[in-house]
């Protein structure tokens, strides 16, 4: 990538930043913004159009990627033109929507929860996996729970910045405010609730859907 369009870059995520944007947007967006670059080739980034932008993701369609993928590289790019190069033909970049396929959602028994909650590989993923199946928690939400965000005496969780960027709260069961209690004994977390292998920062979010999709592929053990 030649300095002008690390420069470029630079300057998206710093808009981006102050925009509210979380890191994981961030991160999807700038790189979409690099796999286009390296699409123009010799070609300077200031110098793309939204045809080159509705080519390129054409291709990477033909590459077999996701809808969701080529989709938000389209938001990613477009919001580069009209913000960063400040060109009015960025609303030409649209591709056509594909129809999403519609699935009724996987429902797991109670036999199957247990199962995964019994294979976690530590109390902190234990506690993960029941504020997820639990308390119906994504992901996101969980790793970046607080403690200030648990009311044990109203038995309430308050989960902020959720979907959509809005609070809400959920109910806490006092079978799960003894696990996350424990939690806290024992790991003494410094910033949030459920905090990686450095101090002060969050869970991976890939750790814990991998470990949770693994417990939950295993066969049940046969009844004796």
């Amino acid at each position: 990538m030649t300095p002008e369009a690390t420069n470029l870059c630079r300057r998206y995520a710093d808009v981006l930043r102050a925009s509210g944007r979380s890191d994981r947007t961030i991160d999807n967006y700038l790189n979409a913004l690099t796999g286009f670059t390296r699409y123009l080739g010799e070609r300077p980034l200031k110098a793309a159009t939204a045809q080159d932008i509705v080519a390129y993701q054409i291709e990477v369609a033909a590459r077999g990627r996701s809808d969701s993928t080529i989709r938000v590289a389209t938001y990613a790019l477009r919001g580069f033109l009209r913000i960063v190069l400040e060109r009015a033909d960025w609303n030409d970049a649209k591709l056509p929507r594909p129809r999403r396929p519609k699935h009724l959602p996987e429902v797991l028994s109670a036999k199957d929860v247990e199962a995964i909650l019994d294979g976690a590989p530590s109390p902190k993923y234990r506690a993960a996996f029941m504020l997820c199946y639990g308390s119906g928690l994504r992901t996101e939400e969980v790793i970046h729970l607080e403690p200030r965000h648990v009311d044990a005496e109203r038995l309430l969780i308050r989960v902020e910045r959720g979907k959509g960027d809005k609070d809400r709260q959920v109910l806490l069961s006092p079978h799960l405010l003894a696990e996350l209690r424990e939690c806290w004994r024992r790991y003494r977390p410094q910033v949030f609730l459920l905090e990686g292998k450095r101090p002060g920062q969050p869970m991976a979010a890939t750790s814990v859907q991998r470990t949770s999709a693994l417990r939950a592929r295993r066969p049940a053990s046969p009844s004796p």
